[in-house]
């Protein structure tokens, strides 16, 4: 194959850092070496089609490489998602039209340098989650041909988990973005509903779709969910981030677990779980075991009731053409025309006093951890159970949209046979960037080889992409970590980030007649470095925290050792002369634990 394959984003960035001109004969040089005799492929870039994205990307290099995070790197997107000048089928030939724009996630990733290499294969209209129900045929696992890929994104976690692509796009209603990402050994980012814009996707239940990401790393993932997402007035349910979530989760995070978890009689599946759950505690989590009835109830709901009606919207005319859709999924989508828009009402009634209940469940917990899928069948299996083993692939992902969650499907410890078997980290929707915090730590500490490529994990992980939602503030003193005021920090769902100091031109004084103890930080013309925490708090919950700082501290800029500028405490200089110059101690703590010295 190419030497390209396996690439993550810091290897594309750091190829064509080195050869720019070379992006088209590097990208034509991969197509060479693709064929849609490779089922999870339904159609490749022509020379043409790759030239008309490659040309203006150089010019644009040109001018500034710095506005082209994706440069050059190439991408598969699902058959159920438009390319300009592309067909578009969602695996049924019937249906197939030319899109005339691209989606609006395809655009906005083109506009960061990605170029689309190609289309993939996928259970048709994006109903299963077992890779078979395609007139174009089962995509394989890549580590076994004998078993199913997962679905309905098969195609693009078949090309991601083989290193062909640096990333693929797919979609997640029931778990398509999260179950082929198990199956595959690969990363599958399920965004909060409303983040990546649905323009231009075939739906196939409007209200709980999500465009969905594949990549090697939890950092590629979220990087290209960062690019491609964002509010769209397109979409009728686009919506904007309410900048209210943790930017990461706890060091030690609580992580709510199955109490009695359900696995088919596969035991090997279940093994995997438990070697899971040591890893999860070896990296640094405590598991809490919940009753899951409330969670196993509203997944019930997808397929067993007037929702699937959504699905039978979707397909439209194509009810009226049987002979022309796979037989399962018809049999499936037609279910829908048997309810009652009383029943409908009905049905969206429990689904939202189900997601409340679960939504104060998981209020307890930093997040959720579950089986990606709990059990594995081959593509002879599927056929002989096509329905029930489809619904056991769903035990653990049907409910997350219906009651409006965030999803990272991570890679996991092996089942004994050799195939991958993940695990899926899920919390309240927005929670997207602190679940791929501790994703990147769990990948990080489990260092499984890429997808199916054989290549190690990347020696270090790359910072995620900073956020524009969180503020980041230094405290000096009683809200410190363990200080009484700390509590102001924590209860609005800031994360600690690091211990740091500033720079040299700051004094600390012990201020007087305050309760509790405060210290005042001010900048001066002979001064040190003070000791500080540096505190991410979500944008929304700033405005709160400030709102309870008394006089006379208040909140600035200040300036770290290493140059960097942050929010923080300062004083109004009046109060100073009355107050205790400690400079000399080098932080707040070091001073409440001093030995007292003369002429101090």
């Amino acid at each position: 194959m190419a030497f390209t394959t396996g690439f993550t984003l810091n290897d594309w960035q750091q190829h064509y850092q080195q050869h720019p001109d070379d992006v088209l004969a590097t990208l034509s040089s991969l197509l060479a070496e693709l064929s849609t005799d490779d089922n999870a492929w339904l159609y490749l870039a022509s020379p043409a089609q790759l030239r008309a994205q490659v040309e203006p990307l150089l010019a644009a290099w040109r001018q500034d490489p710095a506005a082209l995070p994706l440069f050059g790197v190439p991408f598969a997107v699902k058959d159920n998602i438009d390319v300009a000048g592309w067909p578009t089928t969602a695996a049924c030939p019937a249906f197939i039209h030319q899109a005339a724009v691209d989606a609006t996630v395809v655009a906005r990733l083109k506009a960061a340098g990605a170029v689309v290499i190609g289309k993939t294969n996928l259970d048709q209209f994006a109903t299963g989650l077992v890779g078979t129900r395609s007139p174009f045929g089962a995509v394989q696992n890549t580590f076994n041909p004998d078993y199913v890929s997962g679905g309905s994104s098969s195609g693009s976690a078949s090309v991601t988990a083989r290193g062909l692509v640096g990333f693929a796009l797919g979609t997640d209603t029931a778990g398509s973005g999260r179950v082929p990402a198990g199956f595959n050994n690969i990363v599958g980012l399920k965004p909060t509903k409303g983040w990546l814009s649905a323009t231009g996707v075939v739906p196939a239940c409007r209200l709980n779709d999500t465009i969905s990401i594949f990549a090697l790393t939890v950092e590629d993932a979220f990087q290209i969910a960062s690019c491609a997402g964002g509010y769209d007035a397109s979409d009728a349910y686009s919506r904007v981030n309410p900048g209210c979530a943790p930017a990461a989760l706890s060091a030690t995070p609580k992580l709510a677990v199955p109490a009695n978890p359900e696995f088919f009689s596969d035991t090997q599946a279940e093994a995997a779980w438990e070697k899971s759950l040591t890893a999860l505690q070896a990296c640094g989590a405590t598991l809490h075991p919940i009753d899951f009835s409330l969670f196993h109830q509203l997944a019930d709901q997808l397929y067993n009731g007037p929702w699937v009606a959504e699905r039978t919207v979707a397909v439209g005319g194509m009810l009226e053409r049987p002979d022309e859709m796979d037989p399962v999924v018809y049999s499936i989508v037609a279910k829908g025309l048997q309810y009652s828009a009383v029943e409908a009402y009905q049905a969206e009634y429990l689904r939202a006093e189900l997601s409340r209940q679960i939504a104060q469940t998981l209020s307890q917990f930093d997040a959720l951890v579950v089986p990606t899928s709990p059990t594995i069948h081959t593509i002879n299996e599927m056929k002989q159970e096509p329905v029930r083993y489809n619904s056991q692939f769903g035990t653990y992902t049907n409910f997350t949209n219906l009651a409006d969650l965030s999803a990272l499907a991570l890679p996991g410890p092996f089942r004994e046979e050799g195939l991958p078997a993940g695990i899926t980290l899920i919390a309240p929707a927005w929670y997207d960037r602190a679940l791929a915090t501790f994703g990147q730590r769990w990948q990080a500490s489990l260092a499984l080889p890429l997808g199916a490529t054989q290549k190690p994990q990347p020696a270090t992980h790359a910072a995620l992409p900073a956020s524009p939602l969180h503020v980041r503030v230094a405290v000096v003193g009683a809200h410190l970590t363990g200080m009484p005021l700390n509590h102001q920090l924590t209860s609005r769902d800031a994360v600690r980030v690091e211990e740091t100091l500033t720079a040299g031109c700051y004094r600390l004084y012990a201020l007087a007649n305050t309760h509790p103890p405060k210290p005042g930080l001010a900048k001066a013309a002979s001064g040190a470095s003070i000791i500080v925490e540096l505190w991410d708090i979500p944008l929304a919950r700033f405005g709160e925290f400030v709102a309870e700082i008394p006089a006379p501290l208040g909140m600035g800029t200040l300036e770290l050792a290493d140059g960097r500028q942050v929010k923080g405490f300062i004083c109004e200089p009046a109060v100073l002369a009355q107050a205790r110059d400690i400079t000399e101690f080098g932080g707040w703590r070091n001073w409440l634990n001093r030995k007292e010295i003369p002429h101090v």
